[in-house]
């Protein structure tokens, strides 16, 4: 289980910050003189080179989006340019993306920073370019918002449930789309309303809560039962449903190694996304949440799904904060007490995912922060903190941090899909290691921008704050 470091402070990692963006900014002006965006986006490297291989083009808004962190923390307008000429030039496309659950990756992450930016007086207001990222947000929520998959209400005071369903089809309940729900919130705050056939007016902020819901209902678990395999915070990446009566049919897994073990990336997307998503709620009216159930239900609801989460991550990953692949990969007990001892990359059974460690660890941050906020619960939340700022410091250093002039990533270890043997590797070992991936690249940069604000004292880093 995690050994959290609890004299860390964000001060303490300020000389390693450093030394990240100057390796970060390396890396993006890499990618742009050596890619070739004809073939896609990039995904993951294979040898140190961004390739491309997805099932959709679910990678961009990473791209870009790490160019507009970049000057967010060091403020090298040559940054500011790149993600803003970039997101102009190709993100369209992602705006308007129907076959999709990746909105608020892709433009949250593109247009939502860049709008973030000019609200926080960061870059100068500009009314036009203000409408232009506006209009991209409002539209991207209600894109996102319209993958609908009614099923059977089953929560008190809900006045209906659903999900947004992934790309595999409207059966399908992904639990990273979680993340997703950033796109409808930016846009509800932002005053847009979703119309659908009739003029029916949809409210996008509902469909959130409601996905929200439906995620901590049937992907996370909480030790009650539901299975055999059933304990606090194990985490199932796909629910499937039947949408003829729209009832729950089974846990299962895409990139995961089953549906009744917990493929870490996906816990760690629960985690974020939970996380999140509390700290949006103050700014939320009670006249839009009564509806719902009510504030203090929402607040229930997703407290439950975020301390679990947070909890699995804890005690099912390695001492300094990076998990394997998935906590049931079928050669882990040939490393024996693999979770007393730091992650090893280097094995020779099965790989860790630092992606899955970087976007967890900004999820435990958030959620200590949060329940630290206002004496909510001071000694849990400092738990959360504490081991969020391991992580961070651990991610932050080699094995995992990128020195290599000639490689391409920034952080090493990440991992795709294991089961389709996607991920790279290398002569003489036998696991894929030593490669990165968009989203690891880009979660590692926002997870080091919400510590770095905390240094500079800037304002607290949230994606609500482009509105």
């Amino acid at each position: 289980m995690v050994q959290s470091n609890n004299s860390l402070t964000p001060h303490h990692l300020s000389a390693k910050l450093q030394r990240f963006w100057q390796l970060s900014a390396q890396k993006i002006r890499l990618i742009e003189k050596q890619y070739d965006s004809s073939k896609g986006s990039p995904v993951f490297t294979a040898q140190g080179r961004y390739t491309t291989r997805g099932w959709t083009e679910w990678t961009q808004g990473f791209q870009y989006g790490s160019a507009i962190l970049q000057f967010d923390a060091t403020g090298d307008a040559e940054f500011l340019d790149l993600g803003r000429a970039q997101t102009l030039q190709a993100m369209a496309p992602h705006v308007s993306h129907v076959g999709v659950h990746d909105h608020g990756f892709n433009n949250v992450s593109t247009y939502g920073n860049l709008l973030r930016l000019m609200r926080e007086g960061k870059i100068p207001t500009n009314e036009w370019e203000s409408h232009f990222y506006t209009l991209a947000l409002k539209i991207s929520g209600a894109v996102q918002a319209n993958r609908w998959t009614p099923i059977r209400a089953v929560a008190p005071g809900m006045p209906e449930a659903g999900f947004i369903h992934s790309f595999n089809g409207p059966h399908s309940l992904f639990v990273d789309t979680i993340r997703s729900c950033r796109a409808l919130v930016v846009s509800h705050r932002l005053g847009h309303t979703f119309q659908a056939e009739n003029d029916r007016r949809i409210s996008l902020l509902e469909r959130a809560l409601l996905h929200i819901d439906a995620t901590a209902r049937f992907s996370v678990y909480y030790g009650e039962g539901r299975d055999s395999y059933d304990i606090w915070g194990r985490t199932a990446h796909e629910s499937v449903f039947n949408i003829t009566d729209g009832n729950y049919r089974c846990p299962n897994s895409q990139q995961g190694y089953t549906g009744f073990s917990t493929w870490t990336r996906g816990l760690a997307w629960a985690m974020c996304g939970f996380a999140e998503e509390l700290e949006a709620l103050p700014l939320l009216s009670d006249a839009d949440l009564d509806r719902l159930g009510g504030r203090e239900a929402i607040e229930a609801m997703m407290l439950k799904g975020a301390r679990a989460t947070c909890d699995f991550f804890l005690q099912h990953t390695p001492t300094d904060g990076v998990p394997y692949w998935d906590t049931g990969a079928p050669n882990l007990y040939k490393l024996g007490d693999y979770l007393d001892r730091p992650a090893e990359p280097y094995n020779d059974h099965e790989p860790v995912d630092s992606s899955a460690a970087a976007i967890g660890a900004q999820g435990l941050l958030r959620l200590g922060h949060y329940l630290q906020q206002n004496g909510r619960d001071v000694e849990a939340g400092r738990r959360y903190w504490q081991a969020g700022l391991t992580v961070l410091d651990t991610l932050l250093q080699e094995p995992y941090l990128s020195t290599d002039p000639a490689h391409e990533g920034l952080l090493l270890h990440s991992i795709y899909h294991r089961p389709n043997g996607w991920d790279y590797t290398p002569e003489g070992s036998q696991i894929p290691c030593g490669e990165s991936s968009m989203w690891g690249d880009y979660h590692i940069r926002e997870l080091a921008l919400y510590v770095q604000r905390l240094i500079d004292g800037g304002p607290y880093y949230a994606f609500f704050n482009c509105v």
